[in-house]
């Protein structure tokens, strides 16, 4: 396979967020009950578009290939003001949908990596090593590499799964552009839930999707079933029109519409009614034999990504589950071999010691012959040694006074530097907070910043309504207690000036 030098026998895909395996080679694809571990198994898993951020990024042209790394890396912390505290793990592929003389574009794809060890954790202990995580939207490059669908166009490709749906666009068979939609099939079935009035189980609802479709033969499923999707679509028209925007797009060629239980009875139509697009399933043809039964598209996908040549699929890996080298490149297979040749070494010694006595015995002689004249050029050359030692002690010590001078200029930039980076970052946290307060209706009245042993904001907050600031806080908790502590210190209420105000405290974690 092209992904690794060593050859495997089969490919493992892995779908970690709904514990389902399928094994496969070029030919042939089933679905695998209990994933375990074998040798030469190739196992390649993907991430959910909600599961990292992109972005993109722009750098030099004139940036050597060996530096394009560290500079990415530094943008991507700069412009998504990512934690400094937290390493990131990052992977990029070039953009060539961007046209500058002077710049090149980067796409930058950002996970944390607590995060992959979290929801990777249980496929891990079946079978030790991940060899690829691909981000989703990349694993659609191989359809056109592969033929499957036209490499030319603006393509739009959406696809509902259990716990996220994703949007991703694609133009001249590059990509351009990704985002998580909100409409998972969990988010579908709770609105679906809310509309009909009653609870029914998820299992159900899904249920209803794939066998029935939005032509449901029960008139009050399919009632409310079209209201939901109006409001999906809603939603979908919305990014598509940013899209189109932000892309200077004039039209979009065709969409792709599918989900992971197969396809969805109406929905390629009332998305082509809707949208006023070209639709179609998003169901390929991939040329995998089967047993009947439908396979995930992401699974074939992931398989199909196997068969294609470096050169010609987006190389981005965020597998921290590597195979540990080969025996002999191991420190534990090293110490083995150099125990066994040193074994062997004691062995063949003492017959080869007796044979070299005799001539060490010889070479003795001849270096006691040349002893006295060494003698005399060694005692030469100590005291030109002394000599050069005592001008060697004069150098250092004024080296040493000039390194005291560089150290001392150098702290005086460090902390010009630290006041330089740290007083923006600062501006950024307080520009979002305050985005926050208006969206609630909360004004700013003050703000005290302190650091001893954490970064500590206090925020004097005022409103006019009895329940906005607690609204508040109650969403800044749910939303950013990733990276804040949030705290109310108290909230009182102004008779003078009929408004209510309190201290909220934000750690920065």
């Amino acid at each position: 396979m092209a992904e690794s030098k060593q050859t495997f026998s089969n490919v493992l895909s892995i779908n970690p967020y709904n514990k389902s395996y399928y094994k496969g080679n070029s030919t042939r694809i089933a679905e695998s009950k209990a994933a375990t571990f074998e040798k030469d198994q190739f196992a390649i898993s993907y991430l959910n578009t909600n599961s990292f951020i992109t972005s993109v990024i722009e750098i030099s042209k004139n940036i050597p290939d060996e530096d394009i790394g560290d500079v990415i890396e530094s943008k991507t912390y700069e412009d998504l003001a990512l934690d400094m505290a937290i390493e990131y793990s990052i992977n990029y592929v070039e953009s060539f949908t961007n046209s500058d003389e002077n710049n090149r574009y980067f796409h930058v794809f950002v996970v944390d990596p607590l995060n992959l060890e979290d929801e990777f954790k249980d496929t891990v202990q079946k079978i030790k090593y991940i060899d690829q995580i691909v981000p989703v939207p990349l694993l659609l490059k191989s359809l056109y590499t592969k033929e499957i669908i036209e490499d030319n166009g603006v393509h739009c490709f959406i696809y509902f799964q259990e716990n996220d749906a994703f949007f991703t666009l694609y133009n001249e068979e590059k990509f351009v552009y990704t985002k998580s939609l909100k409409y998972s099939f969990v988010a579908m079935h709770e609105r679906f839930c809310e509309l009909l009035g009653e609870q029914i189980e998820l299992n159900i609802f899904v249920q209803i999707l794939a066998q029935e479709g939005l032509s449901t033969v029960n008139a009050e499923y399919q009632k409310y079933l079209i209201k939901l999707f109006g409001e999906v679509f809603l939603h979908i028209n919305d990014v598509i029109t940013y899209a189109k925007r932000a892309f200077e797009f004039e039209k979009f060629d065709h969409v792709y519409i599918g989900s992971q239980v197969g396809k969805i009875d109406g929905l390629d139509e009332y998305t082509q009614t809707y949208l006023g697009l070209a639709s179609s399933s998003f169901d390929f043809d991939y040329g995998f034999e089967n047993e009947s039964f439908y396979v995930d598209q992401i699974h074939s996908l992931m398989h199909l990504y196997t068969q294609v040549e470096s050169e010609n699929k987006y190389e981005c890996n965020f597998s921290i589950f590597h195979r540990p080298p080969p025996f002999i490149e191991r420190a534990s297979g090293k110490l083995i071999m150099t125990t066994a040749a040193a074994l062997l070494v004691a062995f063949i010694y003492p017959g080869v010691y007796w044979g070299l006595t005799y001539a060490e015995e010889l070479h003795h002689a001849l270096l006691t012959s040349e002893y006295k004249e060494v003698h005399n050029d060694r005692v030469t050359r100590e005291a030109t040694i002394n000599l050069k030692l005592a001008n060697q002690k004069k150098f250092q010590t004024l080296l040493d006074s000039e390194n005291t001078i560089y150290n001392d200029k150098k702290s005086t930039l460090v902390k010009i530097h630290d006041v330089k980076v740290n007083y923006p970052m600062k501006a950024k946290i307080i520009g979002n907070f305050t985005k926050d307060f208006n969206a609630y209706g909360v004004q700013l009245r003050g703000l005290e910043y302190e650091q001893v042993d954490s970064k500590n904001f206090y925020f004097n907050l005022s409103s006019k309504r009895p329940n906005a600031i607690t609204s508040l806080v109650e969403y800044l908790t749910k939303k950013k207690s990733s990276k804040y502590n949030f705290s109310l210190e108290y909230i009182s209420f102004d008779e003078d000036i009929k408004r209510y105000g309190g201290i909220l405290k934000v750690v920065i974690k």
